[in-house]
C-alpha cells in the first residue's frame, strides 16, 4: 500500500465516525432546528382544539347568535351600515355572522381570520418564531370576547359583533405593516399616519385609532432621527382626539359624543355599565402596545438561552392560555338547555322540548318552566303531566337583569295566540337592538294571522334578500294570497284556533308569565282547547274562585270525557279544604283520593319541620302531584 492510499483510509475513517462530542453537537443542532416551529405548532393546535369544542358545544348558541343577525344584500342596508363611523366593519361583521346558520362554517370562518390576524401580527412586527407562542395571547383573548357573552347576546346592540373584533384587528395590524414598510424619505410614514386615521376612521371606527397610535408606538423603534420620532407621536395624538370630533361634528352628529373614540367598539350598559365585558378589549390594545415597543428587540430574554428554558416557557405560556379560555369561557348548563329547548321549539319538535326539561340536573330557571308548560300543552297533555317535571326559579346566571320578555317573549307570545304582543315587542326591539331575522320572521307570522297580507308581504320581501331565509320566506308567501292554507300549515295551523281573545293590546308590564296565566285562567270561551288552556292556567295562579270557574267551564266544554289528573287532584284538594262545592258526586280516578290522603298524612308527620325541609322529603314521592304545587311550591319568583 502507498503512502497516498495510507493518507485516503485514514481521512475515511476519521470522516466516518465522528467523535462522541461532534455527535451530542449534531444532535442538539437538531432539536435547535425544531424550537422555532413548536410556538406555531401549539398556536395551531389551541385554534384547532377550539373549533372543534365550539362545533361540538355551541352549536345552539351559535345558531342562536345567527337568527338575532341580519344580513340584506342590497344596497341599501350597506349604506345604512355607514352611516356611523365603523360602518364598514358592521357591515363584515353582520356578513360573515350569517354563516352560523351552518355552525361548522361560521366557526371555521371565524378560526381562519383569527389565523390570518395571527400571520399579519407576525410579519407587521416581525416576530421571531421562537416567541411565536405568545401569538396564544390575542387568541384566546379574541374568541374569549365572543364566547364569554352568555345572555348578552340578546341585548347587543353592536351589530356583527362575533367578526368585528377579528376582522378590525387585521386591518389595524395590516396597517402598521404598511407603515413600517414605508421609508422615511419625505415623510412618507406621517402621511400613512394620517391618511389611516382621517381614510379609515369611518370604516374602522376605533381600530383606525389604534393602529394611529401603534404607528406613534413603533416609531421610536425605527431607524429615523428624534425629531421625526417626535413629530410622529404629536401627530398621532392629534389625530385621535380631533378626528372623532371633526366627523362627529360634520358627519356623525348623530353619534354620542362621549362614545366617539369607541366606535366598532360594544357598549356594555343596560342602565349600569358591566365593564368586565371590556377586559378582553383592553388587553388586547396592551399587547399590541407592547408588540410595537418590542420591535426589533434582537436580544433573547436569558430563559430562551436553554432548551430546558425555553420549553418551561412554551408549556407555560400554552398552559396559561388554555386556562384563561377554560376560566372565562361562559359555561352554564341552564343558558345551553334553554337554547336546546329554543332550537327545538323552531323546529316544532315539542317531546325535544321536554326531553330537555326532564333531564335537567340544577334548579331550572322559569323560562324553561315556560318552555315546558308550552310543550305539553301543544301536546295536548299538560293537564296530566304539568308537573312531571322540575320546578324552579334559578336567576339567569349573569351579572345583569334580562327580561324573559326580552329574551324569549316573542316566541312565546306567538305560540299562545297573542300576535299583538309578539308583534309589539318585535318592534320596540327593534328599535332599540337593530332589526334581526328573528324579529321578521315574528312579524312575517303575525301579520299572516291577523289577515294583513300587505304587511307580511313586506317583512318577506326583507327575508327574501338573505342568504339562507329566502326559502322560509317563499314557503310564508303563498300564504299571502291564499289565506285558506295557513290552517293547514304546522306551524300557524295550530296557534289560528287560540286567536279568539279581543284584539287588544295593553301594557304586559315585561313580566310574561304573570301576564298569561292571569289573562288565560280569566278566559271565558265555548273552545274546547282554550277551556283546557284555561283550566291548566288556573291550576298555577293557585285562586281557588278562579278555578272553580274555569273547571265549571272545561266540564261544559269536554261533556263525557275523562278529566286530566292535575283538574281532579285540584278539585279533590278545594273541596276537602272549602266545602264550598259538592264534589261527592264527582268521578274521580281511585287514585286521586288515595294519593291526596297519602300526602296529607305525610305531611302530618313532618310537622316539626319548615316548609322547605317538607319539600325536600317529600318531593320524590308527591314532586309530581297538583297538592305538592298548592302547598310547598311557593314564593317562586318570575322576571
Amino acid at each position: 500500500m502507498t503512502k497516498k492510499d495510507t493518507y485516503k483510509k485514514d481521512r475515511q475513517s476519521k470522516t466516518s465516525a465522528p467523535a462522541p462530542a461532534a455527535a451530542h453537537a449534531t444532535k442538539g443542532k437538531g432539536i435547535a432546528r425544531l424550537m422555532p416551529y413548536t410556538g406555531w405548532a401549539l398556536v395551531a393546535l389551541m385554534l384547532a382544539g377550539i373549533f372543534v369544542y365550539t362545533v361540538a358545544q355551541e352549536t345552539d348558541f351559535l345558531w342562536r347568535v345567527q337568527e338575532l343577525n341580519l344580513f340584506l344584500y342590497t344596497a341599501t342596508f350597506f349604506q345604512q351600515q355607514m352611516v356611523v363611523a365603523g360602518g364598514l366593519l358592521t357591515w363584515a361583521g353582520t356578513y360573515f355572522t350569517q354563516y352560523f346558520y351552518h355552525p361548522w362554517l361560521g366557526t371555521l370562518l371565524l378560526c381562519l381570520w383569527t389565523a390570518l390576524l395571527l400571520w399579519l401580527t407576525q410579519r407587521a412586527f416581525r416576530l421571531p418564531h421562537r416567541w411565536a407562542v405568545v401569538l396564544l395571547v390575542p387568541l384566546v383573548l379574541v374568541m374569549v370576547s365572543d364566547f364569554m357573552l352568555g345572555y348578552w347576546i340578546f341585548q347587543m346592540k353592536l351589530r356583527g359583533y362575533f367578526f368585528i373584533a377579528v376582522i378590525g384587528l387585521s386591518a389595524a395590524v395590516a396597517s402598521v405593516w404598511g407603515f413600517r414598510c414605508l421609508p422615511w424619505r419625505f415623510a412618507l410614514p406621517l402621511l400613512c399616519m394620517a391618511v389611516t386615521a382621517i381614510g379609515g376612521y369611518p370604516l374602522l371606527g376605533c381600530y383606525a385609532l389604534l393602529a394611529t397610535a401603534l404607528m406613534a408606538l413603533m416609531s421610536w423603534r425605527l431607524h429615523t432621527t428624534l425629531t421625526m420620532k417626535a413629530v410622529a407621536s404629536v401627530l398621532a395624538a392629534l389625530l385621535v382626539v380631533c378626528v372623532p370630533m371633526v366627523y362627529y361634528r360634520h358627519v356623525y352628529y348623530q353619534a354620542a359624543s362621549d362614545m366617539v373614540w369607541w366606535q366598532a367598539l360594544p357598549l356594555f350598559n343596560n342602565g349600569d355599565p358591566y365593564p368586565q365585558y371590556y377586559w378582553p378589549f383592553a388587553l388586547l390594545a396592551l399587547f399590541y402596545a407592547v408588540m410595537a415597543l418590542c420591535y426589533g428587540l434582537k436580544r433573547t430574554p436569558r430563559l430562551f438561552g436553554t432548551t430546558a428554558g425555553w420549553a418551561f416557557t412554551q408549556l407555560g405560556v400554552a398552559a396559561a392560555a388554555v386556562y384563561g379560555c377554560c376560566h372565562f369561557w361562559y359555561s352554564d348548563a341552564n343558558f345551553h338547555k334553554e337554547l336546546r329547548m329554543e332550537a327545538s321549539l323552531e323546529r316544532l319538535d315539542w317531546q325535544g322540548v321536554l326531553d330537555q326539561a326532564i333531564t335537567n340536573h340544577d334548579r331550572p330557571t322559569r323560562l324553561m318552566w315556560m318552555y315546558k308548560n308550552l310543550a305539553v300543552f301543544k301536546l295536548g297533555r299538560a293537564g296530566d303531566e304539568l308537573y312531571n317535571y322540575p320546578e324552579g326559579d334559578a336567576k339567569p346566571n349573569c351579572p345583569f337583569g334580562i327580561p324573559m320578555v326580552v329574551q324569549a317573549g316573542k316566541r312565546l307570545y306567538l305560540e299562545y295566540g297573542f300576535e299583538n304582543y309578539c308583534y309589539r315587542w318585535c318592534m320596540e326591539d327593534g328599535v332599540e337592538y337593530g332589526w334581526r331575522v328573528d324579529y321578521l320572521k315574528n312579524l312575517s307570522l303575525c301579520s299572516l294571522l291577523n289577515g294583513e297580507p300587505v304587511l307580511a308581504q313586506k317583512y318577506l320581501d326583507l327575508l327574501k334578500k338573505t342568504k339562507y331565509y329566502a326559502d322560509w320566506a317563499r314557503h310564508y308567501e303563498q300564504y299571502v294570497t291564499r289565506p285558506e292554507l295557513i290552517a293547514k300549515d304546522p306551524r300557524l295551523g295550530p296557534i289560528q284556533p287560540l286567536m279568539q281573545y279581543e284584539s287588544v293590546l295593553a301594557s304586559d308590564k315585561s313580566v310574561i308569565e304573570t301576564f298569561l296565566l292571569g289573562h288565560l285562567s280569566s278566559l271565558r270561551t265555548t273552545s274546547p282547547l282554550l277551556a283546557e288552556l284555561a283550566a291548566v292556567s288556573a291550576l298555577q295562579q293557585k285562586d281557588i274562585p278562579t278555578f272553580w270557574r274555569a273547571f265549571t267551564q272545561y266540564i261544559a266544554t269536554h261533556p263525557n270525557q275523562r278529566m286530566p289528573r292535575h283538574l281532579q287532584e285540584a278539585a279533590f284538594l278545594f273541596g276537602n279544604l272549602e266545602h264550598q262545592v259538592d264534589i261527592s258526586r264527582m268521578p274521580f280516578d281511585p287514585s286521586i283520593p288515595e294519593s291526596y290522603q297519602q300526602f296529607m298524612q305525610a305531611a302530618q308527620q313532618l310537622a316539626g319541620m319548615n316548609e322547605q325541609q317538607i319539600a325536600n322529603a317529600l318531593r320524590s314521592r308527591f314532586g309530581h302531584t297538583y297538592y305538592f304545587d298548592y302547598f310547598l311550591a311557593r314564593g317562586l319568583q318570575t322576571y
